[in-house]
């Protein structure tokens, strides 16, 4: 009497387990390089220097005549700038980051679910983007104005460069966080977690949870806090609207029925 040995449920899948590695690997290899590359060019053009001279903008424009940030520690002057180009570089080579990872993940996606993760990494991305512009462009000048506003005439504002880096990156953090509320009740409504009903309902909850979030984020002068707690009101409806038509143009296609012979 033979007896067989029991085959191993995992037989045959080593190689394209491999494969998929290797792919992984050379995909962000790529992504690596471009960030790189970005940064190379960044430092040749138009170099660290100017690059956070760019970034506190905002802030010298709010100093007192003659003012300017210092470094406290030694190599800040030499660390800081790079800091601020690695992070340029690799906001200027997110579309290729994101290409990589799109084409890693895409193959094993079907039709209708490419259709839906392909808009929300285009979509996601824009908004972190416009949270950091909207930053940038409109609330640092008013957060800096109001602060160097209510300093006694007494003090002598010079901010350290790399607590200045800090606030900058919390600040931008924060709001392209919140610019990605839209992106979040989208996937919620489309995974079935939550209805577009329950959605409205909570309207009321989600503007007293975006004002405290604001509140203990943002730093404590009406117009930050009214700066992040309004798009995000805002964006929570667009994320209605939005999830409305994803989930009407992204659901799986109906199995026909087949007919018995």
């Amino acid at each position: 009497m033979s007896t067989t040995e029991p085959r191993d449920e995992l037989e045959g899948t080593e190689q394209p387990f491999v494969s998929h590695l290797v792919e992984l690997r050379d995909r962000l290899v790529r992504a690596l390089i471009a960030v790189g590359v970005a940064f190379g060019v960044l430092c040749l053009w138009p170099g660290p220097a100017g690059l956070y001279d760019l970034l506190a903008a905002p802030m010298v424009a709010q100093l007192p005549e003659g003012a300017r940030l210092i470094a406290t520690n030694p190599i800040s002057p030499f660390l800081v700038p790079l800091k601020v180009t690695l992070m340029a570089g690799f906001l200027l080579a997110l579309p290729v980051v994101l290409y990589q990872i799109w084409a890693f993940v895409a193959p094993g996606l079907y039709n209708h679910e490419k259709r839906l993760v392909l808009p929300l990494v285009v979509s996601s991305t824009l908004l972190f983007v416009s949270g950091v512009a909207f930053c940038y462009f409109f609330v640092f000048g008013k957060v800096f104005a109001f602060i160097q506003g209510f300093a006694p005439k007494s003090i002598t504002a010079a901010p350290d460069i790399e607590a200045y880096l800090s606030f900058v990156l919390t600040m931008f953090i924060a709001f392209g966080a919140a610019f990605e509320v839209p992106i979040a009740v989208v996937v919620l409504a489309r995974l079935g977690v939550v209805s577009i009903a329950k959605l409205k309902e909570w309207r009321g909850y989600f503007i007293v949870i975006a004002f405290i979030i604001s509140a203990v984020i943002t730093p404590p002068d009406v117009v930050s806090q009214l700066s992040l707690a309004i798009p995000m009101c805002v964006l929570y409806e667009v994320g209605i609207w939005a999830a409305r038509l994803f989930i009407k143009h992204t659901k799986a296609p109906e199995t026909e029925p087949t007919a018995d012979a």
